[in-house]
């Protein structure tokens, strides 16, 4: 009984571990694509470069994997999960509103709480078919791509207005 306490507990630090260098990849990544990096001289953002870079290449030397028993209807489940997950990410580009909408339903199907909008229905029935720990990754990856879509639409957002504010200026001085 201990032992079994004690495998499980092995698992779940090593599940942690496994998040923590998600999260930390994500954070590097988001300090090199961030809106401050415009506002530093170009010597600082070389160095903040590099440093991200060695940061970057230290967490990819980790290699935790916690594998997920599954059985034939759970391997066909994650698939299919998967693969409709998939087929938003790929259409990204061609109507970001859209995607951020379905990703969204995708998102409500997994979580317990009234979801704030729509929940894809035939989403939620194939997650079910999920293993539990597969069920936990879906969530956590459809959460990570919706943290992104915000962080580069607000990229977007203030590209667009600092254009705006450039046009203005120069239309001011044409007067």
């Amino acid at each position: 009984d201990s032992m079994m306490y004690r495998v499980e507990a092995f698992r779940d630090a090593a599940s942690a571990m496994e998040q923590e260098k998600e999260i930390l990849l994500e954070m590097i990544h988001n300090i090199q694509n961030s809106q401050d990096m415009r506002h530093i001289s170009e010597g600082e953002r070389e160095e903040l470069n590099l440093t991200a870079n060695r940061l970057m290449g230290r967490t990819l030397t980790v290699e935790v994997s916690v594998e997920t028993i599954r059985n034939a209807q759970q391997q066909e489940s994650l698939l299919h999960a998967t693969k409709m997950i998939d087929e938003i990410v790929n259409k990204l580009l061609d109507d970001l509103e859209d995607a951020k909408m379905r990703l969204m339903s995708l998102y409500g199907a997994c979580t317990s709480d009234v979801p704030a909008g729509p929940i894809d229905q035939k989403f939620q029935s194939v997650v079910i078919g999920c293993a539990i720990e597969d069920q936990k990754k879906i969530k956590r990856r459809l959460e990570t791509l919706l943290r992104n879509l915000e962080n580069s639409e607000k990229s977007i957002t203030l590209l667009e207005h600092q254009k705006s504010s450039v046009r203005q200026s120069c239309n001011s001085k044409q007067d």
